[in-house]
């Protein structure tokens, strides 16, 4: 996992107004929370944040915030975007300490796809959840949690339960969720009932004949 280090600048203004000052300047606002301190309003410069966030590797994962020559570790477990330009507006971080246990999200990869006989037939994946919450140690966040649909066919799920979990990564829900499901298309289910009708004539004929 790569080491990101985000410089930041401590901002003297907060609220609506500081942000928008801050982004006038160049930089991308957020506040810094958590470990038993005050929150601490912060900014990185845009280029600076985006390379770390285009990176995938800042979004829950440990990185290292400094500034004015010390550091810390945090993790970034929220960021807004521009609903138009799509750019980074607002980040929140959280200090922690690289061994504690955290509850955060984590996307999910599915592995197999070009030989689900589902997917062979026509289906899509149709995601109820793209990320899961999972409770593991700041230092241990893995990238993805990967499902395996090798085997999936059309009206099959993957479960929270089909999760292939690293070593020390544990559900944060109890109960064993849909994460997805693999679903026929309209073409595909008028090609099986199309099967389905030739099948029962087929039987008919048959029945006909031995008759």
């Amino acid at each position: 996992m790569a080491d990101i280090v985000l410089n930041v600048e401590v901002r003297d203004r907060t609220g609506t107004g500081g942000a928008r000052a801050a982004r006038r300047e160049g930089l991308v606002p957020g506040v810094l929370y958590g470990g038993g301190q005050d929150p601490v309003a912060v900014a990185v410069k845009n280029n600076e944040f985006r390379k770390a966030l285009y990176s995938g590797k800042l979004v829950g994962h440990v990185v290292t915030l400094a500034h004015k020559g010390e550091k810390q570790k945090v993790i970034a477990k929220s960021i807004q975007f521009h609903p138009v330009n799509d750019q980074p507006i607002h980040f929140d971080l959280y200090r922690v300490d690289a061994h504690q246990e955290i509850k955060i999200a984590v996307p999910v990869h599915v592995n197999g796809q070009d030989v689900s006989p589902g997917l062979k037939r026509g289906g899509a994946l149709v995601y109820a959840f793209h990320e899961v919450e999972v409770l593991v140690h700041a230092d241990e966040v893995p990238e993805q949690l990967e499902a395996d649909v090798s085997t999936l066919d059309i009206g099959g799920a993957i479960h929270a339960s089909d999760l292939k979990l690293p070593k020390g990564v544990k559900l944060a829900a109890k109960d064993d969720f849909v994460v997805a499901t693999l679903s026929g298309t309209s073409a595909q289910a008028a090609a099986d009932d199309a099967a389905d009708a030739n099948a029962a004539a087929e039987a008919v004929a048959e029945g006909a004949k031995e008759g």
